[in-house]
């Protein structure tokens, strides 16, 4: 078996109550520190690798700063970008100053991050629990975009925050199809 073969499509999560499902079932059958890296997550659009990267002291020095916003190169386009985590900073801090590690998700072996493999497992873990399907590590990142899109309405910014080529990738990516837009369209009216 090819590593693409067992792949799964993996989709956002559309419905706030699935994550709000996914949230408890984190903290419930998880870890805090799992709970916080799907809050990242879905609230930042970051790859999970990035995610896994970040250090304590990324979110320890944000505290005094009134936006809550700090600086990353991303490891697959090695863009620098702005990541704002203003809305679930309290969240993320509380966690983050009660590590002992350099790492904002540490392993239990040694003094590294968990792999993505181990951040795959426990959202597998939890969306079990919390009965949804195509659950991965990319769910976050897509789960971000659908809903960016859908509060904003803005692919032009979200396909920059993405760093994609093109909107088509964008609205591809994050699970917008032509079901979605006529529904939309058959309730437009000026």
């Amino acid at each position: 078996m090819t590593k693409k073969e067992h792949l799964i499509d993996v989709q956002p999560i559309r419905s706030k109550t699935q994550i709000e499902d996914m949230k408890w079932s984190l903290k419930r059958h998880c870890s805090e520190r799992d709970y916080i890296l799907f809050l990242i997550g879905i609230n930042t659009g970051l790859r999970v690798s990035d995610i896994l990267n970040l250090k304590k002291e990324s979110i320890i020095k944000l505290k005094s700063k009134k936006r809550k916003e700090f600086q990353i190169k991303e490891g697959k386009t090695k863009k620098a970008r702005i990541i704002n985590i203003t809305s679930i900073f309290n969240d993320v801090f509380t966690y983050a100053s009660e590590l002992d590690s350099e790492w904002l998700f540490p392993s239990r072996k040694g003094d590294k991050p968990i792999s993505k493999i181990q951040a795959y497992r426990q959202l597998q873990k939890a969306g079990d629990f919390a009965n949804i399907e195509s659950i991965g590590t990319h769910t976050m990142r897509k789960t971000f975009g659908y809903w960016f899109y859908k509060q904003t309405g803005n692919v032009a910014m979200l396909q920059e925050i993405l760093n994609h080529s093109h909107p088509k990738i964008t609205l591809t990516y994050i699970g917008i199809n032509k079901e979605e837009t006529d529904n939309e369209l058959d309730n437009f009216s000026l």
